[in-house]
């Protein structure tokens, strides 16, 4: 009977515990913003991707890269906004291999008459939800070719344009004060003009808003093999 009472009230300490740490952790989030001083941030340590923009192959090269996201508000409710910096972890289903994708990511951005060509970034905007036991993370981005060409005589055609939205479901380890990617839901959407022959109808425009592996496939879902934990600072 002790033994019995004894294990229920270590489940129910361990139960407090882990409610009381996820608590600190909405808190955290909330009391930084609020005081102005630095925001927190979750990271991930790994390597660059050494196919940069194939979103098809994790394999990492052997330069340090870290995926890092830093709170820049709290909007209230359990929404925050982020800076992404580094880029996100890329992996495919049945695969060990991680990644961190920055050139897709994080993507390219550009108006011509302040910036000429279209420009990598260094860091992009993401959107989160935290429910003190999982955080959702929103990130959009833009990928670009640069193949763009007007050559005399030959049909004109714009870049390949790519739009891009990373879905991230984190679940909160109060143990660790860590968070792990349990899943990714990935899509990519395409775009391009080209000059065409017909007189009628002088150009031809692609726009699929998804086209990940073929024209008008659905949004990926992913699930790691190996464990991808962000660390909370």
């Amino acid at each position: 009977m002790e033994y019995v009472v004894g294990r229920t009230y270590l489940t129910h300490t361990r139960d407090l515990t882990m409610k009381i740490m996820q608590g600190l952790v909405i808190i955290l989030f909330s009391v930084l913003l609020q005081s102005n001083v630095l925001a927190t941030s979750i990271v991930y340590d790994g390597f660059t991707c050494l196919n940069a923009v194939d979103s098809n192959d994790p394999t990492p090269s052997i330069t340090p890269a870290q995926s890092k996201f830093e709170v820049i508000e709290n909007v209230g409710e359990g929404i925050y906004r982020l800076s992404l910096t580094g880029g996100i972890p890329r992996f495919v289903n049945n695969n060990q291999n991680v990644c961190i994708d920055s050139a897709t990511a994080i993507g390219y951005a550009g108006i011509p008459a302040v910036d000429g060509l279209p420009r990598p970034l260094i860091s992009i905007d993401a959107t989160a939800y935290f429910n003190g036991q999982e955080l959702m993370i929103v990130i959009s981005s833009m990928y670009t070719d640069l193949s763009a060409r007007g050559t005399p005589f030959l049909p004109f055609t714009t870049s390949a344009v790519f739009a891009l939205t990373n879905t991230l479901i984190m679940g909160f380890n109060p143990d660790l004060s860590s968070f792990s990617l349990k899943k990714v839901f990935r899509n990519r959407g395409f775009t391009q003009t080209s000059e065409s022959r017909n007189l009628i109808a002088p150009f031809q425009e692609t726009v699929l808003p998804s086209f990940n592996e073929t024209a008008r496939d659905t949004p990926r879902i992913l699930t790691p093999v190996s464990n991808i934990d962000f660390l909370l600072q």
